[in-house]
């Protein structure tokens, strides 16, 4: 067995980041659409996406923030959970802060989690933050950025540690509440890290309740030795979907949308699209409002 890094704990900052990530435009949670007590035991649809949108650059390598905004309105999806986003980070993405210009696009809320959170590039400015996100057109009721095991990628000699950027949303989808999960493994050719970022992620969704969806680019594909540990708990939504990597003729199926029992997959299809180095994959979920 490979040596565990640490269990996965809790931000204390989340609610500040929430309420300052919502677009103004975003309905409070107790809006309409909060369902009613005969409204109970009804199967509620929820259209959920998973995108590593590259921090905004496409296959040509050109950064172009509204062509990834048209790719995801072009999902049609209820929420979204993406990776790789730049908020203030360089001037490959014009130090945009990439989470609020979509939700603001596409008139959805976002919660977005920094995995990294550093000084500004020059004095007075912006911190360079580059995380995961989740939007959503649904009212989020909560929100947690948790840390997970990672070896950082802004040291040459980087160590097994826990650090922020595995993202969760508590979601009102009509009455129905649901934890949605948007994360991003470690790419590197040893498992390691990603066994131990997959027990760190089935602690948190151990801590919670009720119906669960994770999504993300686990840089792993489903059958990979690492991710054996999610298939106890979890069920993959499009074991016969397509490769999601690399966009323009992919090769590995490694963006994954994954469901807790009791969610109920319709459907599932991976959307060809070359806004990102990465495809998108979409499913269509029933969930129902007795879950809490």
């Amino acid at each position: 067995m490979k040596p565990r890094y640490g269990r996965a704990v809790r931000s204390t900052r989340v609610a500040a980041v929430l309420a300052a990530a919502l677009p103004a435009t975003a309905a409070p949670a107790t809006a309409a659409g909060a369902g009613t007590p005969g409204d109970r035991g009804r199967a509620v649809p929820l259209r959920v996406a998973t995108y590593n949108i590259h921090a905004g650059a496409g296959q040509d390598q050109v950064f172009d923030l509204d062509r990834t905004a048209a790719a995801l309105r072009d999902l049609d999806a209820d929420v979204i959970g993406l990776q790789e986003v730049d908020v203030h980070w360089g001037a490959r993405s014009d130090f945009v802060d990439e989470a609020r210009a979509l939700a603001g696009k596409l008139d959805m809320r976002v919660f977005f989690a920094p995995i990294y959170d550093l000084d500004p590039a020059t004095p007075g400015g912006e911190r360079r933050q580059y995380g995961v996100a989740v939007l959503s057109r649904h009212p989020v009721l909560d929100a947690e950025n948790h840390e997970i095991t990672r070896l950082s990628t802004q040291t040459s000699d980087p160590v097994p540690v826990l650090t922020p950027g595995f993202a969760e949303v508590v979601v009102n989808v009509r009455g129905a509440r649901v934890h949605v999960y948007s994360t991003h493994l470690d790419y590197r050719s040893d498992p390691s890290v990603r066994e131990a970022q997959v027990a760190d992620m089935l602690d948190v969704l151990a801590a919670d309740r009720g119906p669960k969806v994770l999504v993300g680019d686990f840089n792993a594909e489903p059958t990979a030795p690492e991710l054996a540990p999610l298939w106890t708990k979890l069920r993959d939504a499009a074991p016969g979907g397509g490769g999601t990597y690399p966009a323009l003729d992919p090769v590995k199926r490694i963006d994954l949308v994954t469901v807790s029992p009791g969610v109920t997959v319709s459907g599932a299809r991976t959307v060809a699209s070359t806004a990102s180095d990465h495809r998108p994959v979409v499913a269509d979920l029933l969930l129902h409002r007795r879950g809490r």
